[in-house]
C-alpha cells in the first residue's frame, strides 16, 4: 500500500512546464502572440537580412505562416516538433525541439524552408539556427516582435 501511494505522489508531483510537451507549447504561444519581423538572416557565408526588409510574418494556429509587404503576401506552414534526436545544438530549454518553416515561393523564402533548432526565446525574440547535413554550413534567424 505504502509503495502506490508513493508512485502516485511521485506521479502528482511531475511538472508538465519542464516537458517537451510543456516546451512546445510554450514556443507555439509566443510565436502565436503578435507580429513579428525578420531582423537577422545569415544563410552560411553572407548576411540576407535584407531580402525580408518591411515583411510582416504572423505565425496562425491552423500551422500556417504569412509573411505580408504591403500587398504583397506569402503563405507558409510551421509548426514546433520534439525531434528527440539528441543532437542538437540549442540550449537545455530548447534541446531536441524543432521550429519548422516551409515556404514554395518566393526564392529568398525557400531559403527559410529548415528545421530550425532554437537557440533562445523570450516573449520578444525568437533566435534559431540551422546546421546543413549537406556541407555543414550555419543558418542563424532571428524573428523579433513588432
Amino acid at each position: 500500500m505504502f509503495v502506490l501511494l508513493a508512485l502516485l505522489l511521485v506521479g502528482a508531483c511531475d511538472d508538465d512546464s519542464n516537458s517537451s510537451n510543456g516546451k512546445v507549447t510554450e514556443v507555439k504561444n509566443t510565436a502565436l502572440n503578435g507580429q513579428w519581423k525578420i531582423t537577422y538572416f545569415f544563410d552560411t557565408d553572407s548576411d540576407e537580412t535584407d531580402n525580408f526588409n518591411n515583411y510582416v510574418f504572423e505565425f496562425k494556429s491552423n500551422d500556417a505562416i504569412t509573411a505580408t509587404k504591403g500587398s504583397t503576401a506569402y503563405s507558409g506552414s510551421w509548426s514546433v516538433t520534439d525531434d528527440d534526436s539528441g543532437d542538437d545544438n540549442s540550449n537545455g530549454d530548447f534541446k531536441d525541439l524543432d521550429f519548422n518553416i516551409a515556404f514554395a515561393t518566393p526564392p529568398d523564402f525557400e531559403d527559410l524552408s529548415e528545421d530550425w533548432e532554437i537557440i533562445s526565446m523570450t516573449n520578444t525574440k525568437i533566435q534559431l539556427q540551422h546546421v546543413s547535413g549537406g556541407n555543414g554550413g550555419t543558418d542563424l534567424l532571428t524573428f523579433e516582435k513588432i
